[in-house]
């Protein structure tokens, strides 16, 4: 309980923003529908939200050192909140785009901030009960903001307010505590390369991963509403999703430490492409059979990032993986800008299904480099811990790193 209290202040910060952040994407995807806009419009939006994750993951850090956590907190909780009023003052897909950049910023900026904060104030000793705890309120949160969109009005002043005062909101905790400042930490340098050079199957896997979760999120809400669901089910079955993913966590972990990680990843890939089948086939089978698709489908993609997180890092050494954690970043906000675009533009030329087909393409492309670079490369002598790596900002190796190095 001491644990939790000392980290109080950082943890509702991280509630209040996931109800924000994590609620605009599907709430931005209803309202588009309901206003009319194009298919390939509403993909546009949630490939701009990952562009502005990208820039926020990059510039916080350095934003954090010439002005310190506490204002660049307040910088990137005003720039979210003025891209969430300025929805229903302008109505345009184009402008919901630049938006949706703002959004992203926060969103990246923000946890870039808290995770720092957390690890300036974590030992060795509690490290690993700060960072389960931490994943708990985030998973947690980012469920509670999916299931918030089913009492949301689309395209409403006051959906968009009440985020925006979440948003804004998530200010407070942080403001008001009394805890000290931690240290400014160095950036972490940004090598794409190094990932590349640690694991290629590891960046293939990321990027798959960000393929699956990114075209889902943002281009979910229009597969529900093209094969019959109401606001409150799409609300749902994107819930489903999250709580699968979250549910797959500890099983899969166990198996990844404890069997050759390529095959994990071949076999979470065969399994991911069976739940795309599946869920296709349930859009006719009920509102119950969707929903447990949707599990499944969390079950078997969500884990995908950090089981290629893990195998990264048994190639790395310890001074090489907080600049490895922010290299993967990198490569998974690539697909996440790339896929939201892409599936929507299937979408519009070949029907709801192109979404789970482009999905299951990605994963059978996973398969075979997989198998590839099998191949090519014995396994590990030694493997890292599998860790659920949070897809939240560039520091976060800086966390996960000495859990690593501890075990």
């Amino acid at each position: 309980m001491g644990l939790i209290t000392s980290f109080l202040a950082l943890f509702i910060s991280v509630i209040l923003l996931q109800f924000s952040s994590g609620g605009v994407g599907p709430l931005d995807a209803l309202s588009g529908i309901k206003l009319g806009f194009s298919t390939q419009q509403i993909g546009m939006l949630g490939s701009s939200h990952f562009i502005g994750f990208f820039i926020g993951c990059w510039w916080a850090p350095r934003l954090m050192g010439r002005v310190g956590h506490s204002r660049a907190f307040a910088a990137f909780t005003a720039a979210g909140a003025i891209g969430l009023l300025g929805h229903m003052m302008l109505v345009d897909a184009y402008a919901w785009a630049l938006m949706r950049i703002a959004s992203g910023i926060c969103v990246a900026g923000c946890y870039t901030v808290i995770e720092a904060w957390l690890n300036a104030k974590v030992t060795n000793e509690n490290r690993g009960r700060a960072m389960g705890s931490y994943r708990i309120v985030d998973t947690g949160a980012s469920l509670g903001a999916q299931l918030l969109v089913a009492v949301l009005e689309p395209a409403d002043y006051f959906s968009y307010n009440l985020l925006a005062l979440f948003c804004c909101a998530s200010l407070l905790p942080l403001t008001l505590t009394r805890t000290s400042q931690p240290e400014t930490p160095d950036a972490p340098r940004l090598r794409p390369s190094l990932a590349w050079a640690c694991s290629p199957l590891a960046v293939a896997g990321v990027m798959a991963a960000a393929l699956s979760s990114s075209s889902f999120r943002m281009v979910g809400p229009i597969y529900g509403e093209n094969v019959g669901l109401q606001n409150d089910q799409i609300a749902y079955f994107l819930a489903a999703f999250v709580a699968g993913g979250a549910i797959a966590q500890y099983p899969v972990g166990w198996i990844a430490d404890k069997y050759d990680r390529r095959w994990v990843l071949i076999w979470l890939s065969v399994a991911a492409i069976i739940s795309c089948g599946i869920t296709v086939v349930a859009s006719s089978g009920g509102t119950a059979t969707v929903m447990g698709a949707a599990v499944f489908f969390g079950l078997t993609t969500f884990p995908i990032f950090s089981v290629s997180a893990a195998h990264a890092n048994d190639f790395a050494t310890n001074e090489q993986r907080v600049e490895l954690s922010a290299a993967l970043m990198f490569f998974f906000a690539v697909g996440a800008i790339a896929s939201p675009y892409a599936t929507s533009t299937l979408i519009t030329h070949f029907g709801p299904p192109a979404l789970f087909a482009f999905i299951a393409l990605s994963h059978f492309i996973l398969i075979i480099f997989s198998l590839m670079r099998m191949r090519r490369r014995a396994s590990a002598a030694t493997r890292t811990p599998y860790i659920f790596v949070p897809r939240s900002s560039f520091t976060i190796g800086s966390l996960l790193s000495k859990l690593r190095d501890r075990d």
